[in-house]
C-alpha cells in the first residue's frame, strides 16, 4: 500500500504543517476535523478536506469528527470583511444534525466519532477559561493575524470581542480532546491554519506536550483564479434540496479542463493507476470528456448514492447525448421535471413552447418547427401536434419542456 505522506503529495493535499517532515503522517494517531454549523448542509469546499481524511482513515488514522456547537454560535470571523450576523439556537441545533448526517454520508463504512463542542463549553466557567486558555493566549500572535490587521485598521469594519476570541475557543478544543480523547493531531483546510496554531501552543503549554497542525490547499479554478465551488447561483451544497443531484452532477461535468485533472485526485478515491489513465485519454481527446464523466459521477455518488448519481446520469444522457426518452424511469422524469419547464397533456408543441416561455410567439414556434428546430422525444417534427403522452419537446440544443 502507498505510504500516507506519499498518496497525499500525489493527490495535492499538502499545504501547512507543523510536522519537520511530511512522512510523519505515516504514523497512525488520533486525530480531529471539525466544521461549524453556519448553515445546514456542507458544500464542496468542505468536501475537499473531509476526502483528504478518507485518505488519513484508509491509512489507519482514528478520527474525531466536531460539529461545533460552541464554535457556531459565534462564526469563524478569518476571511470575513465584516462582523457575521449571529443565527438562533434552533438554527445551530438544526445545523448541526444535518451536517452529522452528512458525515455519516461521505465516511459510511469508516470508523470515527462524531462530537460536539457544546457539549464542554456550557460547563466551562468564564473566570476559569481566562485564566486557564487567555494567559496562555499571546495577544501579539493574534493581532498580527491578516484578518485582525484589516478589521481594525484604518477603514475596517471592526471586529467583536466575541469574533476576536474565535481562535481561543477553536485552540480550547483542541487541548479538550488531546485530554479526554488522546488527539495530537488537528486537520483543517489552508484557511483555519491560524485557529490550530492556537491549540498547539495550549497544548504545548499547558500539558508539555506536542500535537501538530496539517492543512490542505484550498482549491482554486484554474481558469479564472478564484476560490474553487461557487457558481453564479452562490455555492455548491451537498445537500440534495439546496443543490439538486442533477445541479450537483452538471457542475463537475462543465469543469474545465486543466481544472478536472486536479480535481479527480482531490475528489475522487480513484487509484493512480485509474487517474493516471483517464488524465493521459483525456490529453489524447478532450473532445469526450470523459474525465469530466468520471469526475462527475464519482463525486455524486459518493454525496448522493449510487441510484441517484444513475438516475442523473440517464437524464443527461437523454438531453445531451442523444438517449431514448423512453429510458427514462418515472423516478427519472421526476428528477428532470426539477430542473426544466413543464408543461400540462392535451397541448399542442406550439402551446407548449408558448406557454413556458421558450418561444416568445406563436409564429416564432411555427417557424421553428417549419425549419426543424423542433423535436419530441427525439424526433424533429415538421408540423404541429398535439402532446398526449409524457414526452420531451427539445427546442434547438439546449431548451426543453417536459410535458406530463
Amino acid at each position: 500500500m502507498t505510504k500516507l505522506s506519499e498518496e497525499l503529495t500525489w493527490r495535492g493535499f499538502v499545504n501547512q504543517t507543523t510536522f519537520s517532515d511530511i512522512a510523519d503522517v505515516d504514523e497512525p494517531r488520533t486525530f480531529y476535523w471539525g466544521v461549524d454549523p453556519s448553515a445546514d448542509s456542507m458544500h464542496i469546499g468542505n468536501l475537499a478536506p473531509a476526502m483528504m481524511i478518507r485518505q488519513f482513515l484508509d491509512h489507519g488514522h482514528k478520527a474525531i469528527l466536531l460539529v461545533g456547537g460552541a464554535t457556531g454560535m459565534i462564526g469563524d470571523p478569518d476571511g470575513k470583511k465584516q462582523e457575521r450576523d449571529l443565527i438562533s439556537l434552533e438554527e445551530v441545533t438544526r445545523n448541526k444534525e444535518a451536517i452529522a448526517a452528512q458525515y455519516k454520508t461521505i465516511f459510511a463504512g469508516k470508523d470515527f466519532e462524531i462530537v460536539d463542542n457544546y457539549d464542554w463549553f456550557k460547563g466551562v466557567n468564564y473566570l476559569d477559561f481566562l485564566r486557564e486558555v487567555g494567559k496562555n493566549a499571546p495577544m501579539t500572535q493574534m493581532l498580527d493575524r491578516d484578518f485582525i490587521k484589516s478589521r481594525i485598521g484604518e477603514g475596517g469594519e471592526g471586529i467583536s470581542y466575541a469574533e476576536f476570541s474565535y481562535a481561543l475557543i477553536q485552540g480550547y478544543d483542541f487541548l479538550h480532546l488531546y485530554r479526554e480523547k488522546g488527539a495530537s493531531l488537528q486537520l483543517s483546510g489552508a484557511d483555519q491554519w491560524g485557529n490550530c496554531i492556537t491549540g498547539v501552543q495550549l497544548i504545548r503549554r499547558l500539558e508539555a506536550s506536542e500535537a501538530h497542525i496539517f492543512t490542505t490547499p484550498l482549491i482554486v479554478n484554474k481558469s479564472t483564479g478564484r476560490k474553487f465551488g461557487k457558481t453564479e447561483e452562490g455555492a455548491v451544497w451537498l445537500d440534495p434540496a439546496k443543490t439538486s443531484p442533477y445541479k450537483f452532477y452538471q457542475f463537475w461535468l462543465n469543469v474545465d479542463d486543466e481544472t478536472a485533472e486536479d480535481l479527480v485526485k482531490i475528489y475522487t478515491l480513484l487509484d493512480r493507476e485509474t487517474v493516471e489513465a483517464l488524465i493521459a485519454r483525456h490529453r489524447e481527446n478532450p473532445s469526450a470528456r470523459e474525465l469530466q464523466r468520471a469526475l462527475a459521477s464519482e463525486v455524486t455518488e459518493l454525496v448522493h448514492g449510487k441510484e441517484r448519481c444513475e438516475s442523473v446520469e440517464r437524464v443527461t444522457s437523454v438531453l445531451f447525448g442523444g438517449a431514448d426518452f423512453s429510458s427514462l424511469s418515472d423516478d427519472d422524469i421526476d428528477e428532470l421535471a426539477g430542473e426544466i419547464p413543464i408543461a400540462t397533456l392535451g397541448q399542442s408543441v406550439i402551446e407548449v413552447l408558448t406557454s413556458t416561455g421558450v418561444v416568445a410567439s406563436n409564429g416564432e414556434a411555427r417557424r421553428l418547427i417549419a425549419s426543424g428546430g423542433v423535436s419530441v422525444n427525439g424526433e424533429k417534427i415538421a408540423d404541429d401536434q398535439t402532446i398526449e403522452a409524457v414526452s420531451l419537446v427539445k427546442k434547438g440544443k439546449n431548451a426543453f419542456v417536459l410535458v406530463r
